[in-house]
């Protein structure tokens, strides 16, 4: 008889916004080899930089795992002044790969800009009391906008554990385009557990009352090839294809995270 196929074992865990970071490697190698953005190549530096092809945005991930580990800028345009958004270390990547997803796409412009509390709203989240904010079903994430009607201003956004335990913030520039933060919340709002391996290096909490955490086997090979999956994904948007695997410009391995 044949091997029996091996196996992984994983977890799924909802809510995602309190599943833990996950490896980066799920945002910054779709964006080199799906997106053609350049990292650095300068081993001395502990953080990773990859910047766009034109040159205007440029994402930074540093090893902090207590502060704002991701930080994307992007420069000033014609129609539009300067812009940031950064991420916590222990916001999802899901969360913050849907961003990027959003940025680089090359249909974009055909994107009727939306409401960024929409998919909230539908996902049951609710007026919070005071300063135009919304809260999440269970409690534990909360959303604010800055500013007034006239001049409206920053996002922020907060997954935590009680008053007293932030597990990650993330901050959207007032002149961010609105369809960025849009596909953070539909992200954020999406009922649909993450996986995770290894979660206990970046799990917030285990309590049961606060999350499902569902673990399984699942196949090693439908594992390792949801990225490689997702990089052909990305790349059938543009009319090149995929950069071909170099060892020598992947991000640094000491800065992975489990997904």
């Amino acid at each position: 008889m044949p091997p029996a196929p091996e196996t992984v074992e994983v977890e799924f865990i909802a809510p995602r916004h309190l599943a833990g970071g996950g490896d980066p490697a799920w945002i910054t190698i779709p964006l080199h080899r799906a997106c053609g953005w350049r990292h650095g190549d300068d081993p001395l530096l502990p953080c990773v930089l990859l910047s766009s092809p034109d040159q205007k945005a440029l994402l930074r991930l540093e090893p902090e795992p207590d502060g704002q580990g991701w930080t994307l800028h992007h420069a000033a345009e014609p129609d539009r002044p300067a812009w940031y958004a950064t991420f916590g270390a222990l916001t999802p990547v899901e969360l913050i790969a849907a961003v990027t997803d959003a940025l680089t796409d090359p249909a974009a412009t055909a994107i009727t800009p939306s409401d960024p509390y929409e998919p909230l709203q539908e996902g049951g989240w609710s007026p919070a009391s005071a300063d135009n904010g919304l809260v999440s079903p269970d409690g534990t994430a909360y959303v604010q906008r800055l500013g007034s009607v006239e001049e409206p201003g920053a996002y922020f956004f907060t997954a935590a554990l009680g008053r007293e335990r932030p597990v990650w913030q993330a901050r959207f520039g007032a002149h961010t385009p609105a369809r960025l933060v849009a596909a953070f919340t539909a992200a954020l709002a999406d009922p649909k557990p993450v996986l995770r391996m290894d979660s206990g290096r970046s799990f917030p909490t285990r309590d049961p009352n606060v999350v499902s955490c569902r673990t399984t086997d699942v196949l090693a090979v439908y594992v390792a090839g949801a990225l490689e999956e997702r990089v052909h994904s990305l790349a059938a948007r543009h009319a090149t294809p995929p950069t071909s695997p170099s060892p020598s410009r992947q991000p640094p391995a000491k800065n992975s995270r489990s997904r």
